[in-house]
């Protein structure tokens, strides 16, 4: 039986395949549910996540890009506290619009550079 693979995936294998983080230049995953976001910044050399962040305890009342642009701004304060500056993006097979877009500009905002 043929499993039906959604375009999401296929996306997601051929970003993956691209996009190896090391401990000089992590990568930052992004997973986009339907309510909330999650990011973490994984060494693919050691297979461990080294920062992680998501909207999910926040109590603000934001609107769902707004939320992620706060959780792209508070995972690069947390990262270049632990010296990581440069970055691989990684967006999970997402297309680069609306929350990926916005949690990835506050990265960007708080001073990662991809």
């Amino acid at each position: 039986m043929k499993r039906n693979i959604s375009k999401r995936e296929i996306r997601h294998r051929r970003i993956r395949a691209k996009a190896k983080g090391d401990a000089s230049k992590p990568r930052l995953s992004v997973f986009r549910s339907n309510k909330h976001v999650f990011a973490q910044i994984i060494d693919d050399s050691k297979g461990s996540t080294i920062v992680s962040g998501s909207d999910i305890k926040s109590k603000d009342k934001l609107k769902k890009t707004d939320s992620a642009k706060k959780v792209g701004l508070e995972l690069a304060k947390a990262a270049i506290g632990k010296k990581i500056e440069r970055v691989v993006f990684d967006r999970g097979g997402c297309k680069y619009h609306g929350r990926v877009k916005a949690l990835a500009e506050g990265a960007r905002e708080g001073g990662l550079k991809f």
